[in-house]
């Protein structure tokens, strides 16, 4: 086997891992977003007369028939995102990333953890995951290109803007939820950027898998 044989192979191998990697973050940013928001939908449907407008999503967390699909829901998403952020990590390198995709991780975890209906961790770890998952959109907007780069500032953008309104709104000045009131604004900090995770789930998906037909291809 010469050297340069060698080296053609090494260089394959890395290549064959970070692809791994791609896949596997993307799967997981995919699964997490596309099954929470099929989990809220559903679970809002169990319920009888759920009122999307004034309630909040994690009432849903609170009802006998939804609680234990809801909560597990969240720890699943959080866990999820975990891993999927550290392995889109392995390929970037870039720790203020891993440490948003990190934080918006655990705050999913402790929200289903910790219901509505046990206390104030419960809104802490909500407020985490509201601003993280969005952060983390963001944040992973610097390391893309075209179209996925711009709907990545859109989603998280509309997410953060939202979340302040919900702060304003649960403040005490109800008249920042506007006509959509405090489910409606929750759903504005949540959905768009769950959108966007699917897209950027698929967006590693096939840029693994177009990498590795153009690798196969030139072997």
């Amino acid at each position: 086997m010469t050297q340069f044989e060698t080296r053609e192979r090494t260089t394959l191998s890395v290549r064959d891992v970070t692809l791994e990697r791609l896949r596997l973050a993307g799967l997981s940013f995919l699964v997490l977003a596309a099954g929470f928001v099929t989990v809220v939908v559903l679970a809002a449907a169990m319920i009888p007369g759920y009122d999307f407008r004034g309630a909040a999503i994690s009432d849903l967390g609170t009802f006998p028939e939804t609680a234990l699909l809801f909560n597990a829901s969240l720890v699943l998403v959080g866990v999820l995102n975990l891993a999927g952020g550290y392995m889109f990590y392995r390929v970037h390198g870039k720790r203020w990333l891993l440490a948003a995709y990190t934080l918006a991780g655990l705050g999913a975890v402790g929200t289903g953890l910790f219901p509505l209906d046990t206390g104030g961790l419960h809104g802490l770890f909500a407020l985490l995951a509201f601003l993280f998952f969005n952060v983390q959109a963001l944040g992973t907007a610097s390391r893309l290109r075209g179209v996925m780069r711009g709907l990545s500032v859109v989603a998280g953008g509309v997410g953060l803007v939202f979340v302040v309104l919900m702060a304003l709104g649960d403040a005490g000045n109800a008249a920042a939820f506007g006509p959509i009131g405090h489910g409606g604004t929750e759903r504005m900090i949540v959905y768009p950027v769950m959108l966007w995770l699917v897209a950027f789930g698929g967006y590693l998906i096939a840029k693994s898998e177009r990498s590795e037909t153009a690798i196969q291809h030139s072997v």
